[in-house]
């Protein structure tokens, strides 16, 4: 049985799988050893076919051409010479505890790569409940502000009602007024007719209506100018307090927008995280070794393939 040696790196040809009568290419190479085969079929059914088979019968008793069983015992002794060296090739030492470290080390990465995965993503959730907590806080602040300007609308109306009282006492202290003048003018009028001696007591009188007139008409004007002044009071405050609560609208508003994009931006980066973490645990997954290779032997160690950084 012979053997169609793999083409070596100087040739220009592609390299062929090691298994006579297979002639397909080889993988690309990876880190470790070369590859001889195209697939683990193709390797057992090499080994399978370069083990010494059962001899069929004695050459001592059975008539044979030495020369014919020496070529068939050369073959033979050249497959198993191949073989031992594949098999010495696979043990060798160093190149066990370089697939051991570089398992090692990739399941050391893994399991960085998965407490790194967990920290971010208890780094996610902390920064989502203290969006949360903001974002309640912020409920909390606009209804105070409701409140104070339902308050503030309560003093406006207050304020309100009692410029009406105060102008309705002014209209009634200058009516009483204006009686009291009629009055005394008509009594002075009276006792200027019935008494004419007391014609000065009368002019005297009449003058101290005419002053009482005049205070009574100051008087009207100095609550005329006083309601003016309240009903400008009362303008500014109202508003004054409609600016203050419009300001505490806007600055609610801008709040609330604030946190609901830290929220959102908050759920995107925790779907990424997500996203990676199932992304490493299908490629973890899709990279483990299967136990054997179907024949009772363990199977050939299967080069590792580099990592992309992320």
């Amino acid at each position: 049985m012979t053997s169609q040696p793999a083409a070596s790196p100087d040739d220009h040809q592609p390299a062929t799988c090691k298994r006579p009568g297979c002639g397909r290419p080889l993988p690309p190479p990876g880190r470790g050893r070369a590859r001889q085969f195209c697939g683990g079929d193709c390797a057992r059914r090499y080994h399978n076919d370069a083990r010494l088979p059962a001899p069929a019968a004695d050459y001592a008793s059975t008539p044979q051409d030495p020369l014919a069983a020496l070529e068939t015992l050369a073959r033979q002794a050249a497959v198993l010479i191949r073989a031992a060296r594949d098999q010495a090739a696979s043990l060798d030492p160093a190149s066990v505890r370089a697939q051991i470290a570089e398992a090692e080390a990739a399941r050391r990465k893994a399991e960085a790569a998965a407490v790194t995965a967990q920290a971010r993503a208890a780094e996610a959730e902390a920064e989502t409940r203290a969006l949360a907590e903001a974002l309640t806080t912020a409920r909390d602040d606009l209804r105070t502000a409701e409140t104070t300007a339902r308050h503030a609308t309560a003093e406006t109306t207050r304020a309100r009602a009692e410029a009406g009282q105060a102008r309705r006492d002014a209209s009634a202290q200058i009516t009483a007024a204006a009686a009291r003048a009629s009055e005394q003018a008509a009594a002075a009028r009276q006792e200027s007719a019935r008494h004419a001696r007391e014609r000065d007591t009368a002019l005297d009188a009449a003058r101290n209506a005419g002053t009482e007139i005049s205070r009574a008409r100051q008087a009207e004007t100095s609550a005329r100018a006083e309601t003016a002044n309240l009903r400008a009071d009362t303008a500014r405050e109202r508003d004054t307090l409609r600016e203050h609560h419009q300001a505490q609208l806007t600055a609610a508003s801008a709040l609330t927008t604030a946190e609901r994009t830290r929220a959102e931006r908050a759920e995107q980066q925790l779907e990424t995280e997500r996203a990676e973490r199932r992304q490493l645990t299908s490629h973890l997954t899709a990279t483990t070794p299967p136990p054997g290779n179907g024949n009772g032997k363990p199977a050939a160690a299967k080069p590792a393939q580099p990592r992309t950084a992320r």
